[in-house]
Parts: structure tokens; C-alpha cells; sequence
């Protein structure tokens, strides 16, 4: 029977389940990558395992998103993640390295692959053809040790391509087509998979660009197949022998498809404050920019730049306009002062930042106040930069040099300019030093621990009764950064959850945390799509350490429905969306006898007791999730299946 890619990766790594969409199937990781943002937490929460070594084919620690070091935390963290990636089998990428998804796959990736992430773009992968998804923390844990990783077995669709990019028109635009067709939560309980005679001529980094930002729309994973272009790619990076061909097989059939003629694409850019809000650049062309930003996991390749460079050459960025250029990693660097780049990007007067997530995460370059920043980043979320009233655009790095160059937004096209293909190069510049391989056995390296890693929390488990204030009301498309905001400011605290806990949901209620310890606890109650954004499991953790045990919303993002299971607080859905409305801040909710009842496929009983009312809420639990629920969270539940395992023996 003729599969298509997703589903023939799938089986190859099938550990347990059936594939049929919305069944859980479990699957096994080959590889698992984390950044210094989450990995933190996570190597925290493997060594709690007791494994004395890693069991994955590769694992690798980046430390990328916390690189100012204004004080001792994120250096100690630093030191932290590279002893115990050298005692327990980890890679460990330095800080300026690059970038993570960069790096992984420049020195890593290897189509027909899995890859587990804690970095909800961890889909970057997918432009080699690998399997890789983004997890919390405690799941690429679990992985490592040589857990099954465990999902909703995903519809695939297929996003069928014909045509060929014209010129200024770029991978940045077919993502953002596919987001303005499908939104940000088209993509839940899929994996999109790019097909059709348009894919051969895709380069590897626009292939990039476009799987990196399918967690936008809420995808398990974007993949694309292994093909001649993938082989150019790993020969350039001297890993011709890990390609293989890989593609669907003829007469593959999708559970949706979606058409996209490349011909007809013309330059897009998402409005604030959200990837999906997505229009011609030229019906927003003439809007006053302040700021210019390329580089993240997204568009910081040699490729990228390569373009960039040429249309700045000569040029100088507008006055009043300030532009930054962040190389995705060393290799980049490198490769763009060895062929000059480099020298033109910063004779146009753009500023260079060191190669890390940066200004993507709030961490430096905040656009001043009420500034429309133009950014060739993924996310453009609310106060996600640094500065809440600022305006992000999100385009190609084709729109934003146009744009700096004006100093309004501008259609490339419009520039009178000559396009100019940027090919990559037959051999990019190789240098590992940086990157640093574990020794065959680390039982004697010693651990650095500095002051700001904290013991990890410790959660009874489930009582049988549930009951408390709904301590916050939020309505659609809440994200991540609502719950647990990143930035300079809270991104260091990332193992000291006592500290970090003291800024959840800052930016939406500061009253939050004062609330939820004078409540001692509570519930939380939302709209569509809560969780969206981040893969980082400290916006559940955080909150169960403040006393959330329920969290009761219309609809969850993936990765943070597994993240709130992970750690023991209870998901629900309203069965009737109309009973949100009759749920207020304040309400006193109650759930009687949940911690005995609770079974897959069976409603929960609400009592809202403020108003003497009563419905009905949903779960997506099987009985795994339910028992994990039971003992506390995910690394409780471990803990006693190793020791059942174990026969008893702690």
C-alpha cells in the first residue's frame, strides 16, 4: 500500500499503538537536542532518573537563548550544562556556537531520523527529511533515557507545490501563505508534509524557513523529502554518507490536502500581533519603520544573508532606522567574512549580534516605544519583544532589507534592484572547536552546580477531590509567553522555579501570583488554542508549584496539553463552549471525587458553586495520562515504573 513520508517515518520508528489519526502511538527518538532556556530544567529532571547514560543514537546540549551575562546566573548554568552533558553523554554546544536548529543541522541532522526537541521549533529539521518534533523538557528526559515518546498519531497533510519562486519571492512567503490560508491553528494534530514537482526546487534554506514555522500553525511537525537538494546540503557539509533518498511513495494518499501555485506567490508579511495576520507587503507598503531585524532560527542561514549582503552592498540603512544581522551560528559566520558578506552587511551600517536567538526572545535589541519593528523571526506575539506597545512584522529578509534601506515597509520588487540568486556553497566552512563531544565514559566528571539551580519541585499526587477559586479567565489564542514570559529579566530563573514562578502570567495580571498564594491554588479557565507558542514546560510547571490543579479551556495546543499532564495539573475542555460564558474570575469551581472517577472517554462533573450551577467538561486522557495525573506528573509516574521494573527495589 502506497504511504506517504510521515506515516512510512512513523512506522520505521513505531514502539506501540495504532496509526490511525487521534489513536495514541509511541515512537522511537534517535536523536534529542535542547537549549539552555529548557535544557536546564531537563538535564535537571534526568538526572532524577538515575541513568547513568544517555541511550539515544545522538543528544546534544546549545546553549543559545541566554547569552547576556549581566550577572553569575547564565554563566554558572553554562558550566552547568556542560559537566553534565560530559558525565552523562551529551554534546555540548558552546556559547556563540549558533544557534540550535541551525547547528543541528548543519553537524547532526540525517533524513528518516527522529528528533525530540525541547524547542517548540524543533520542526526545523524537517527540511532534511527528518522526523522532529518539539517537547517540555521532561519529555526529551524521558527520551534520553530511552523512553518511547508518546503522541496523538497525526492526520498528514499534504501541501502539494507546483511552480517555481519567482524572484524576491522566497520560502518566508510560502510559509506565511500557508498560515494566511489555514491560521495558527490549522495545523493541530497534524504534520504537513510538502509534495509536488514545485519542492525540487526549493533550496535546503527556504526548505528550512517553512518547516521551522509550521509550529505556528500549531503542526506536530513539518517534513519535507530527502532529495537532490538535501544531498547538495550534507556534501557541503561534509556528510554526504548520512544522506539517503526519501520521499512518499507514488500514489500516496493525505487526510487533507492544500495547493500552492509558487508562480503566482508575491512578498507577505503578518501584521501584529500574530504569524497568521498575513497581507501583501504592498497593501501595507509606506508604513514607517523604526526597527530591521534578521536572524533567529528562521532566516539566519548562509543563504539568507548571502542575500541580504548584496542588497546592502554599496547602501546604507535609512536614517532613523536602527537594523541588526545575526549570523544563525559560527559556521555562518565564518562562511559569510570568508566570501565577504560580511564586510558589506556592516558597511551599510546594520549591527551585528553574536549568534544566538537574541532579540527573537526578547532578550536585547526591544524596539522603542510604539516602534513598528520589521523582523524575518517566526513569532510576533504580543510584548514578545521586549517592548509591549511595539508593532512586529514578520517577513522575509528580502522585505526587511527593503525596508531598512526606505525606512518604511517596502515590496522588494519595488526597489529597482537586481535580483541576485545566492547559491550555496560547495563546501561550507568546517569548524568544530566550539562543539564539544563527550568522553566514552563521564563517571568521574563532577557535576557544576551554581547557586541559581534549585532542587526540583516534589507534587503529591492527584487527591480525590479537586475544588478551588478560578484564580484567572483569559480568552482565545493564549500563548506561552502570556503564561511565562521569556526576556532577559525572567529567562535566567529558568532552574530556580520559586523565582521564576513569581512572574507567571506578569504581563496578562500581575495580581496572578499574589492571588494564587492567598487562594492557596486554584484553577484557570481559557479559549481556543491555549498554550500556543513556546515548547517551555515551565508554563505549566511554574503554575503547579503556585497551586493550579485545573486548567479548563475550549481547546489546548499540543505541546502544552503534554506539558500540563507532565506535571500533574488536570486539562479539561468545556463540552458545551457556551458554558465558558457562565464561568467568572472568582467562581469557586469543584470536582468532586475526580481523583476516583477520572477514565478515559468519560465527562468530569463542574460544580460551579459561586452560582450554584452545573456542567459538563471534557478530557483527552487515556488511562496512561490518567495514571500519570494520579502519581503527581510524569516524573513521579517514572520513577514508580522503574521501580515496579526494578521489582520493587528503589
Amino acid at each position: 500500500m502506497a504511504e506517504n513520508l510521515t506515516r512510512k517515518i512513523l512506522r520505521a520508528h513505531l514502539v506501540s499503538g495504532e496509526m490511525t489519526p487521534g489513536k495514541e502511538i509511541s515512537i522511537r527518538i534517535d536523536q534529542t537536542l535542547t537549549q539552555d532556556a529548557t535544557g536546564t530544567m531537563a538535564y535537571l529532571q534526568f538526572e532524577a532518573m538515575g541513568i547513568p547514560r544517555v541511550r539515544t543514537e545522538v543528544s546534544v546540549s546549545y546553549v543559545d537563548h541566554n547569552m547576556l551575562q549581566d550577572d553569575f546566573k547564565n554563566a554558572d548554568d553554562h558550566r552547568y550544562l556542560q559537566s553534565v552533558g560530559a558525565k552523562y553523554g551529551i554534546w555540548f554546544s558552546r556559547p556563540g556556537n549558533g544557534i540550535c536548529h541551525q547547528v543541528h543541522r548543519e553537524r547532526f541532522g540525517v533524513p528518516g531520523k527522529t528528533l525530540l526537541g525541547s524547542d517548540s521549533h524543533t520542526p526545523t529539521g524537517g527540511g532534511l527529511g527528518m522526523l522532529a518534533m518539539g517537547a517540555g523538557g521532561l519529555d526529551v528526559a524521558v527520551a534520553m533515557a530511552g523512553g518511547a515518546f508518546f503522541l496523538p498519531m497525526p492526520k498528514v497533510l499534504g501541501v502539494r507545490l507546483t511552480g517555481t519562486l519567482q524572484p524576491w519571492v522566497t520560502g518566508k512567503d510560502v510559509i506565511l501563505e500557508v498560515l494566511r490560508r489555514i491560521t495558527v491553528k490549522g495545523g493541530v494534530g497534524k504534520v504537513v508534509e510538502y509534495t509536488g514537482p514545485g519542492v525540487a526546487s526549493l533550496p535546503v534554506a527556504d526548505r528550512f524557513t517553512v518547516t521551522n514555522m509550521g509550529a505556528e500553525l500549531g503542526a506536530t511537525t513539518s517534513v519535507f523529502p530527502s532529495d537532490a537538494q538535501t544531498r547538495k546540503y550534507l556534501e557541503a557539509q561534509g556528510r554526504g554518507k548520512d544522506w539517503i533518498p526519501l520521499a512518499a511513495d507514488e500514489g500516496a494518499s493525505y487526510d487533507e490536502t492544500l495547493d500552492i501555485d509558487l508562480d503566482r506567490l508575491e512578498p507577505l508579511i503578518a501584521r501584529p500581533h500574530s504569524p497568521d495576520n498575513v497581507v501583501r507587503v504592498r497593501e501595507v507598503a509606506g508604513t514607517p519603520a523604526q526597527q530591521v531585524c534578521i536572524g533567529s532560527c528562521t532566516n539566519s542561514s548562509f543563504h539568507d544573508l548571502g542575500i541580504a549582503a548584496s542588497m546592502l552592498r554599496g547602501r546604507a540603512v535609512a536614517p532613523g532606522l536602527s537594523m541588526t544581522v545575526t549570523p544563525g551560528s559560527k559556521q555562518v559566520f565564518e562562511t559569510i567574512a570568508k566570501e565577504g558578506a560580511l564586510a558589506d552587511i556592516i558597511g551599510a551600517g546594520a549591527r551585528i549580534l553574536e549568534s544566538g536567538c537574541g532579540p527573537c526572545i526578547g532578550m536585547g535589541q526591544a524596539p522603542p516605544s510604539g516602534a513598528v519593528s520589521v523582523r524575518s523571526f517566526n513569532r510576533n506575539f504580543e510584548g514578545r519583544s521586549g517592548t509591549l506597545d511595539a508593532k512586529v512584522f514578520l517577513a522575509s529578509p528580502e522585505t526587511c532589507v527593503a525596508t531598512a534601506l526606505r525606512g518604511v515597509i517596502t515590496d522588494p520588487r519595488d526597489l529597482g534592484m537586481e535580483w541576485v540568486a545566492v547559491e550555496e556553497p560547495e563546501s561550507y566552512v568546517r569548524n568544530d572547536n566550539m562543539l564539544l563531544a563527550p568522553p566514552p565514559a563521564g563517571e568521574a566528571v563532577e557535576v557544576v552546580r551554581g547557586p541559581n539551580i534549585k532542587p526540583l519541585p516534589e507534587f503529591p499526587p492527584m487527591p480525590a477531590t479537586l475544588a478551588g477559586e478560578v484564580l484567572l479567565k483569559v480568552g482565545d489564542n493564549i500563548t506561552t509567553d502570556h503564561i511565562m514570559p521569556a526576556g532577559a529579566k525572567v529567562l535566567p530563573l529558568r532552574s530556580n522555579i520559586p523565582a521564576i514562578a513569581e512572574f507567571v502570567y506578569e504581563r496578562v495580571d500581575r495580581g496572578f501570583v499574589a492571588r494564587a498564594r492567598e487562594k492557596g491554588g486554584g484553577m484557570v479557565v481559557g479559549g481556543d488554542n491555549y498554550g500556543q507558542g513556546s515548547s517551555r514546560e515551565h508554563a505549566a510547571l511554574a503554575p503547579k508549584y503556585l497551586g493550579v490543579s485545573v486548567v479548563l479551556v475550549k481547546a489546548f495546543a499540543r505541546i502544552h496539553l503534554a506539558n500540563l499532564i507532565n506535571f500533574g495539573i488536570l486539562p479539561l475542555t468545556f463540552v458545551n463552549p457556551a458554558d465558558y460564558d457562565g464561568v467568572a474570575q472568582g467562581d469557586r469551581l469543584e470536582l468532586p471525587g475526580v481523583g476516583e472517577s477520572l477514565a478515559p472517554g468519560k465527562p468530569v462533573k463542574v460544580r460551579n458553586a459561586t452560582k450554584g450551577t452545573e456542567f459538563e467538561a471534557a478530557h483527552p486522557l487515556n488511562a496512561r495520562q490518567i495514571a500519570i495525573l494520579k502519581a503527581g506528573g510524569l516524573l513521579p509516574f517514572t520513577r514508580m515504573e522503574t521501580r515496579s521494573a526494578a521489582g520493587g527495589r528503589p
